[in-house]
């Protein structure tokens, strides 16, 4: 069997992620290593990782140089992103890397990557697709007043819910919309929040989707949250990704209204989410299906993970030396 090497770029606190694919690899009875980089060189997931490497920041004229030397002194065969901010970068490079090193880069093409990072070209696709998510605000809508509270406030290329908030009268919408520089207004859903781990093959077919309520939520990342087999929210999702057709993994958020019977769309984030390791140990295991396509196997989609599988999160401490390893 062919030595399969990975690298995961802004590994950063991604300990469980790089576990996932060690233990995948186990599974598999595949050879070939893990190897993590991070722009910190104390990011806890590189010493998790068969080989680490300290890279430059990804706005850095550098980078992609970088990415590239290290792909082929580790002949890497797959990269895998796991922050938004990388995401476009990548997705604009992806010939010039793969052309040059034979790596494959798992990321959606540069129109897709658009399309997720701008809340307003999400929220027009997903309407487009006859799909629901909560109206935006224009600014003509302000001045007339078309709206009611409570509304729904966030940065138009934001990330892990950072700076958004529920706006419940004028005096927050004024102090609100002068706070954040580049925002997005829309009205509030109220209801359960699901996160949607969905895996997708390098054509864009679905091979697994798994809805999980979010129970509970720290700096934008599921810290408590239980699978479920919901036919309404696993349906919307295969109508979307059937228009999308984005690569590998991929993070969609949304709210179930109280009644049950709509699913409102809020973002997509085309790679894997920080709770995807819930969905892997459910049974939904894309790091396997990532080495098996990579082997050549064709996969279709399955609905056989694990339902009411409770996922819960928490934090664990290293300890490094004097010469930058893990303290034993």
């Amino acid at each position: 069997m062919k030595e399969i090497n990975i690298l995961i770029t802004s590994a950063g606190r991604r300990v469980e992620l790089v576990n996932c694919f060690k233990n995948a690899k186990e599974f598999l009875n595949i050879s070939g290593k893990i190897v993590a980089v991070d722009v910190s060189d104390t990011a806890p997931a590189c010493f998790f990782a068969d080989k680490k490497y300290h890279i430059c920041r990804i706005d850095h004229e550098d980078y992609i140089a970088q990415l590239i030397e290290i792909c082929k002194e580790e002949n890497i065969a797959l990269v895998i992103p796991t922050i938004d901010t990388e995401l476009l970068k990548l997705s604009q490079n992806k010939e010039k890397i793969e052309n040059e090193t034979g790596t494959k880069i798992l990321v959606s093409n540069e129109d897709i990557i658009e399309l997720c990072r701008n809340k307003y070209k999400t929220v027009d696709f997903f309407l487009e697709k006859g799909l629901k998510a909560p109206r935006y605000i224009t600014i003509k809508d302000l001045e007339t007043k078309n709206y009611e509270f409570p509304l729904f406030i966030k940065p138009l290329n934001g990330s892990s819910s950072i700076n958004t908030f529920k706006v419940c009268n004028y005096k927050e919408l004024e102090f609100f919309t002068n706070y954040i520089d580049n925002y997005i207004l829309q009205d509030y859903v109220s209801g359960k929040e699901y996160t949607i781990d969905a895996f997708c093959d390098f054509e864009g077919k679905p091979i697994t989707i798994v809805p999980r309520q979010r129970l509970a939520v720290r700096s934008g990342e599921i810290l408590k949250g239980i699978t479920e087999k919901n036919e309404l929210i696993i349906n919307e999702v295969k109508k979307l990704l059937g228009d999308l057709k984005p690569i590998g993994q991929i993070t969609l958020q949304g709210i179930l209204n109280e009644a049950g019977d709509k699913f409102f769309f809020i973002e997509i984030n085309p790679r894997f989410g920080g709770g995807a390791p819930m969905s892997i140990a459910s049974g939904a295991d894309s790091c396997i299906n990532l080495y098996k396509l990579m082997l050549g196997e064709k996969l279709i989609y399955n609905n056989k993970f694990k339902e009411g599988l409770i996922g819960i999160r928490f934090d664990q401490a290293i300890y490094i030396n004097q010469e930058g390893k893990l303290n034993d």
